[in-house]
């Protein structure tokens, strides 16, 4: 037969028993086609079985593959001594069945829906313990730096809002608390931004999902943060976009939330938000910057408009490009935006329908303009404040910077303005850049004070603080010329000259107050002696070499002997200095000082300057006021001040002038005597001096003209009753850049200014005054100062002779009249011939007030027949037998001047008075 013949099928029966003859110890059925064995055990659930061969090809195939397997095993239970091996046991489950076991291909990897939800259910534990512990952990932050910046609000005198400045980086906020915004305002913005802000808990899941739906939508982006959200994005975080900064905040607003309460959230999101134009944060500062207005003045239409910015501010401003008239787009879309915000305000039941129907007109915003908060004087008013406020340690630089102060300041708006305008109309009127080189760089600087309170009520401190930085009523390097004598003649009242025959130091009982009958020599080119007599020598710094001071007077003025009052009125130079000399250099400053100047503006003030009675001292407008307000006040004394008051809200703050005892203390500086002397000599100066001009106002006043070493600067200081006012002028370039050829910086030379010969204090700075002084006392009674009573013993000093000694002592106990004199102190020659005699008890002996001092002569004494109604004072530099000790340059004094401010303009000689005109 073929060997390929079929193969019988196999017997679907009980197979026979072996051939051994014993029954099969397991008998039972056997699977079709399979060899004898142990039982195959049923697959696993969800596993395929085995399929069955279905052909005998397959069989062979499989018999193929599982021989060398079956060897194995055959071999393995023969050593078994041909026991059959036992089944393994079915393995361990596993706690996590991943991948599952049983199961092969892709739905080995695939979790089962029990693994899905123990996975998801572990996870979300584990993230609420994570949120549990990062909330238990963090730490409300303190504000950040930018949060608790604010600007500053200056007021005028008057209450009224100067303006709101200050913060840091040009930031503009100022906090108000939510009692001052309106109602309207509140319900507006949570209508707008969070309605469920009285409800939420700080976040909003529902609100955040809503947000994200509406903006897949394609509707208006919304943020999705709450009010409390985003206040601490505000006052805590950055405005960086990251997702740990996202996370702090979520945990931050819940536990801001749980800490704070609504209103404290709602006020500070309301002050800490950004509305826009520049640095404009708060709703105090963006009322003011859109509509004008304080934030608790704002009406529902506006509150809307404000929540309307809060949305996006550049997005919402129609004058947002600066110009005159609104971009029509924008604007379309601010009125939208603000209609959307009333009727939203209706759907969450914070308005009712009615009167949603009265809105129907857009609050349209002030236009938008350039920082201008310190035009004008406004900058150098809020310097001038914030210098008193750090000076006096009221209020540290750190604070003021950090801002929120509300500073309630002492300057009338109507005075600042007349002292500008009166500036101006005289600068106008006489300087011409264009014409006249000498009119370039043309500056004044004013100040006025209230005599007995200190308060300076106006000041005029340049053309403008946003071109001249340097205020200039407060800059304390312009020497102020012979305006400075008055504390001369102040001095000589109450402390008195020196005792010619005693050391250099004396007490008050050592010297003798002076009045103002006293006679000095006026020669011009007077050589100046020490208070004892000897001629002064100075030395060169330069040369070493020796050298003596002789004081000229104006334009060659001579007066062979001179009263103080006379001196004063015609601004005599040569006897001030020597009566300042006499004094002494230190007792005249520190009778400065008493008025009111500060001691480092003064200068060197001994011996070895005679000139310090000249003005070389550099005192600012404001002092200068101040120091002549004191003999205004009768001799008292008060610091001048700016401030009124200063509050803050948050930390809490008040501070007020009246309250403080050391800064609001006045101190009797003069005798009312000596005080009203100096002010009767002042206006001997105004009725019959250099100082005539001031006439003009109409009602009496008081005042002293001055001018420096060549012409470099010039002032007019003058006072009633009631007001104490400053006027300075001079030239001086602002920077490098306005000079032109020939140019230099420092103080310029006045000569040719206004197309004058010279600018003298009568000139230009009195206009000023009188324009100024007009407008400032308007409404004043013409109230005259007191009379003086007599002060001091009337002195003839220096080779001055004293008439009652020339008289002749007769045997006869009655007083005789002389024959050819018809006053003793007008004898028109001098006798040269001097007299042993000495006073007597006669009647017709000397005053016992009067003193003779310094090489008395018995002559006859000539008084020039001065004419005292002169015009005007100049300034000329004294002469010396060897070098001039002293320059000035760019404000700055250096050893002794040659002159301050001076004469009145008047020449001496023969039998009389010639009366020279001056410019």
């Amino acid at each position: 037969m073929s060997e390929h013949r079929r193969k019988p099928p196999q017997s679907r029966g009980r197979r026979a028993a072996p051939p051994s003859g014993r029954r099969a110890a397991n008998p039972g059925p056997q699977p079709q086609g399979r060899p004898s064995g142990p039982p195959t055990p049923p697959p696993p659930p969800g596993a395929t079985p085995e399929r069955p061969y279905g052909s005998r090809a397959e069989a062979r195939r499989a018999a193929q593959r599982g021989g060398r397997r079956r060897a194995a095993g055959s071999a393995a239970e023969g050593v078994g001594g041909g026991r059959r091996r036992r089944a393994a046991p079915p393995r361990r489950k596993r706690f996590i069945d991943y991948p599952r076991s049983g199961y092969t291909g892709l739905r080995r990897w695939m979790p089962s829906w029990k693994q899905v939800l123990g996975s998801t259910l572990t996870f979300i534990g584990m993230l609420i313990g994570l949120v549990g512990v990062a909330y238990a952990m963090i730490e409300i932050p303190e504000e950040n730096e930018l949060t608790l910046a604010q600007s500053n609000t200056y007021y005028w005198a008057d209450g009224t809002q100067m303006v709101t400045s200050g913060g840091v980086d040009g930031l503009t906020r100022q906090n108000v608390e939510l009692t001052d915004i309106p109602k309207a305002c509140q319900d507006a913005v949570v209508a707008a931004e969070n309605a469920t802000f009285w409800e939420d808990a700080g976040i909003d899941p529902i609100g955040i999902g809503r947000a994200v739906l509406n903006m897949a939508r394609g509707g208006d982006v919304q943020s999705g943060s709450t009010i409390t959200q985003q206040y601490v994005k505000n006052t805590y975080l950055s405005q960086e976009q990251t997702l740990t900064r996202k996370a702090r905040e979520l945990l931050l607003s819940i536990k801001v939330g749980a800490e704070y309460s609504k209103d404290e959230i709602l006020e500070g999101y309301f002050n800490t938000s950004y509305f826009g134009r520049g640095q404009t944060y708060g709703i105090q500062a963006a009322a003011q910057a859109y509509y004008g207005k304080n934030a608790s003045e704002l009406n529902t239409s506006e509150c809307a408009y404000m929540a309307t910015l809060l949305n996006g501010a550049n997005l919402y401003d129609p004058f947002i490009s600066g110009g005159e008239e609104p971009d029509p787009e924008i604007k379309a879309n601010a009125e939208a935006r603000w209609s959307w915000v009333l009727n939203r305000m209706v759907e969450v039941g914070d308005m009712r329908e009615s009167d949603r129907a009265q809105y129907t007109k857009f609050p349209l915003p002030n236009p938008q303009t350039p920082s201008q908060e310190k035009a004008g004087q406004i900058g150098y008013l809020t310097m001038l404040a914030d210098n008193y406020l750090t000076s006096n340690d009221i209020v540290s630089e750190e604070e003021l910077t950090r801002g929120g102060y509300q500073i309630h300041t002492t300057f009338d708006r109507d005075l600042v303005n007349a002292m500008q305008g009166a500036v101006e109309g005289v600068m106008e009127e006489n300087i011409d850049p264009e014409a006249r080189p000498e009119d370039r760089h043309v500056q004044f600087g004013g100040a006025s004070v209230v005599p007995g309170d200190g308060a300076i009520v106006a000041i005029y401190g340049g053309k403008n603080f946003l071109e001249h930085y340097v205020n200039n009523a407060d800059r304390p390097d312009v020497q102020v010329g012979s305006t400075f004598k008055p504390f001369v003649i102040a001095a000589a009242m109450r402390d008195g000259v020196r005792d010619p025959e005693k050391g250099e130091d004396q007490g008050t009982n050592d010297r003798t107050r002076v009045s103002l009958d006293s006679m000095y020599p006026g020669e011009d080119e007077l050589l100046i002696e020490n208070y004892d007599g000897t001629t002064w020598e100075g030395e060169d710094p330069e040369t070493k070499e020796p050298f003596n001071w002789e004081q000229n007077n104006f334009e060659g003025g001579s007066y062979e002997e001179i009263s103080l009052w006379e001196a004063m009125e015609v601004s005599a130079n040569s006897p001030l200095v020597q009566l300042g000399m006499d004094v002494g250099p230190n007792t005249v400053a520190q009778a400065a000082i008493d008025a009111g100047l500060k001691e480092e503006s003064l200068g060197p003030h001994d011996d070895t300057v005679p000139t310090f009675a000249l003005g070389v001292s550099t005192p600012s407008a404001i002092r200068m006021a101040s120091a002549y307000s004191t003999f205004a006040a009768h001799g008292e004394q008060a610091e001048p001040y700016s401030v009124e008051k200063v509050e803050k809200r948050d930390p809490a703050f008040y501070w007020a002038h009246d309250d403080d005892e050391e800064l609001s203390e006045t101190e009797q500086a003069f005798d009312s005597d000596v005080a009203d002397n100096v002010t009767e000599a002042l206006v001997g100066v105004v009725e019959n001096g250099s100082g005539s001009g001031a006439q003009e106002l109409g009602i009496p006043s008081a005042g002293k003209t001055g001018t420096t070493d060549d012409n470099r600067s010039a002032w007019y200081v003058g006072y009633t009753p009631n007001l104490s006012t400053a006027i300075g002028m001079w030239r001086q370039a602002d920077s490098e850049e306005d000079l032109v050829e020939g140019e230099k910086m420092g103080f310029l030379s006045m000569y040719g200014t206004a197309g004058e010969e010279r600018i003298n204090g009568g000139s230009l700075p009195l206009d000023v005054w009188v324009d100024y002084m007009k407008v400032a006392t308007r409404g004043d009674e013409a109230e005259r100062f007191p009379d003086a009573p007599n002060v001091g013993e009337t002195i003839y000093a220096h080779g001055v002779d004293d008439p009652q000694e020339d008289l002749p002592v007769e045997e006869d106990p009655l007083p005789t009249q002389p024959e050819e004199s018809e006053s003793p102190e007008e004898s028109e020659e001098p006798d040269p011939s001097p007299t042993d005699s000495t006073p007597t008890d006669d009647p017709t002996s000397p005053d016992p007030t009067e003193t003779c001092w310094w090489d008395c002569e018995t002559g006859g004494t000539d008084t020039g027949g001065t004419d005292t109604g002169g015009t005007d004072e100049g300034t000329d530099s004294g002469t010396s037998t060897g070098t001039d000790s002293g320059t000035t340059e760019g404000g700055e004094t250096s050893g002794t001047e040659g002159g301050g401010d001076n004469g009145g303009g008047f020449i001496i000689g023969g039998q009389g008075a010639t009366e020279e005109e001056t410019p």
